[in-house]
């Protein structure tokens, strides 16, 4: 049975002063919902102060326990909803009030004509076992509970088990991951809430806290593991999901498929909202924070493993941190990425709360793996001093610089450029436009005397490149010619060389280019001899002709480099 012990005070909190460890004197008359699993039994135990004020059973494991408030009628008590399978039981004045069943998921038509057949014997044991698994294995919907489990039989219980659940109307039900709570219309921490439940089957269902019916239903790519709520449902509010798959998607008001989507370095085991950002804790030791719209801000390694996450909302002072607990027993509080204080535990934390306890308002409750109960209560007296969140600034920057005085020059031209800074502007606008306007020439110009590595004609879209190799006296000159047409191929192009023949010789001249298919480069090669024995060279230039015309489509002009291989003649 949970019991608070004796804790040993923080004594690493630069921030705060210490957590003093709860006593019955300290605690008020206000009461600790929490559930304890002992073997096959599970419990629903409430404290009141640090006394077990009620106890009730549950039929199953819970997966999430929240308070809401389902009415405005005085006084207004929370109800304490328990997410376990396919059900949420709401207990209200600590009593068991109203339970909501998931709706029935849809069935295979074939599954269900299967079991159809077995009702009426109509099929033997093992058609009906090779009928499931095809439908298993084929069928993009799954098979029932039932289905599954007679395929998981040995032969011998098979019969059994068939005649015992064949009268029986087979349903496919789904299963609760997580649960949150959502404002319905204001944000008064008293005000009317709706529950917010993330299924097995990828569904996030919005339900009414009066009537429990479903108010909205949204879609996400995986099983949702983490639900975080912020806003208001009939005015906005944004669905913050982590998902088994390690991503963390983000959903808003009327949107049945997510609106952004954070890929996590592994998957998630915490996920808190700090403002307007989002702090995830991974099971590969890292913690990570992003923006709303999926931006990486920051991420730090921790020491040891995480097991699970708070928010630390001291709203008084507006301080914000983040709680981590580890598995080696300590409890982490983080201002952004800096470590502000580490609280020590005699056994691994597994679920923490931070909020009002009684008159306290900032209370620390945590629940550990071996069954304890943890109360530490902030004092009143504590003060938050935002500087001693930063880790501080480097050395270096504490360093005056010998930064200059002013001279006379520097004052006279920051009064020219205040006086006429328009006119500064208007001669920059001016210069600005004569060198695009140059440019523009330019490449007019180019184009008109085929000189740019792109022909202008529309008929034939041309792209040539030259290439030279070697060291001389002999090079090899290689061309890529590339028809840029989407579906026109080009044909009848003939290649031509103009050079000095007392300088050097080319092997071929004058050629014909094959037809050039769109999209496809076309090497044409040549071998250039050297004549000269004087260390000098020349321009070669290339022409692509269309054949009967006498001005060129392309035109490139070819530096030749020095033979080197004359020096050893």
């Amino acid at each position: 049975m949970p019991t608070t012990t004796p804790w040993p005070t923080c004594t690493r909190f630069p921030l705060v002063s210490p957590w003093p460890t709860s006593t019955a004197t300290e605690t008020v008359s206000w009461w600790w919902v929490t559930w304890v699993r002992r073997g096959h039994e599970m419990k629903l135990k409430v404290y009141q102060g640090t006394g077990l004020l009620s106890e009730n059973a549950l039929p199953d494991l819970p997966v999430s326990v929240t308070t809401f408030l389902m009415e405005q009628h005085e006084p207004r008590m929370p109800a304490v909803a328990v997410a376990s399978g396919p059900f949420v039981y709401v207990y209200k004045n600590l009593r068991p009030y109203f339970k909501f069943t998931l709706p029935p998921l849809e069935l295979n038509p074939m599954e269900k004509s299967v079991w159809d057949q077995a009702k009426e014997d109509k099929v033997d044991l093992m058609s009906m076992k090779e009928m499931l698994e095809q439908i298993r294995e084929n069928a993009e919907m799954p098979l029932s509970v039932q289905s599954l489990r007679f395929l998981s039989l040995d032969l011998p219980e098979m019969e059994s088990f068939v005649n015992q659940y064949k009268m029986q109307p087979i349903k496919r039900q789904t299963v609760i991951t997580c649960m949150a709570t959502l404002k319905k219309n204001m944000v008064d921490e008293d005000a009317v809430s709706c529950l917010v439940i993330g299924t097995e089957n990828n569904e996030i269902l919005i339900l009414d806290p009066e009537a429990f019916t479903i108010l909205a239903k949204m879609m996400v790519p995986s099983v949702p593991a983490f639900l975080d709520v912020t806003g208001q449902f009939d005015v906005e509010y944004r669905l913050t999901v982590a998902c088994r798959s390690g991503c963390v998607y983000i959903l808003r008001r009327d949107s049945k498929r997510p609106k952004y989507c954070i890929e996590l370095s592994a998957q998630a085991l915490g996920l808190v909202r700090v403002q307007k950002n989002i702090v995830a804790a991974c099971s590969d030791e890292m913690l990570q924070s992003y923006t709303q719209k999926g931006k990486k801000l920051w991420v730090i390694s921790l020491p040891a493993t995480p097991v699970t996450m708070s928010l630390l909302d001291e709203k008084f002072q507006s301080f914000q941190a983040v709680l981590v607990a580890l598995a080696n027993m300590e409890v982490h509080m983080y201002r952004d990425k800096n470590l502000v204080n580490v609280i020590q535990t005699q056994d691994i934390v597994t679920s923490i709360c931070f909020g009002r306890y009684g008159r306290e308002d900032n209370t620390l409750v945590m629940t550990t793996k071996g069954g304890g109960l943890i109360i530490k209560i902030l004092k009143r007296t504590a003060t938050f001093h935002k500087g001693d969140t930063a880790v501080g600034a480097p050395v270096a920057q504490s360093i005056k610089l010998n930064v200059p005085k002013k001279t006379k020059l520097y004052v006279d031209q920051t009064l020219r450029e205040r006086e006429s800074g328009v006119a500064m502007h208007r001669v920059f606008q001016t210069d600005l436009s004569r060198i695009r306007l140059v440019a523009a020439r330019a490449y007019v110009r180019a184009l008109e005397c085929s000189m740019a590595p792109v022909s202008e004609s529309l008929q034939e879209p041309l792209k040539m490149n030259a290439v030279v190799q070697g060291m001389g006296p002999t090079f090899k000159l290689s061309l890529n010619l590339q028809n840029m047409s989407e579906t026109r191929a080009v044909a009848n192009l003939l290649v031509s060389f103009l050079y000095d023949e007392k300088l050097y010789s080319v092997a071929q001249p004058f050629f014909k280019a094959p037809m050039l298919v769109p999209g496809l480069n076309y090497p044409l090669v040549t071998f250039v001899q050297c004549l000269s024995t004087q260390g000098i060279s020349d321009i070669i230039k290339v022409f692509v002709l269309r054949e009967g015309a006498s001005e060129p489509l392309l035109t490139a002009h070819i530096n030749m480099p020095v033979s080197e291989g004359l020096a050893a003649v």
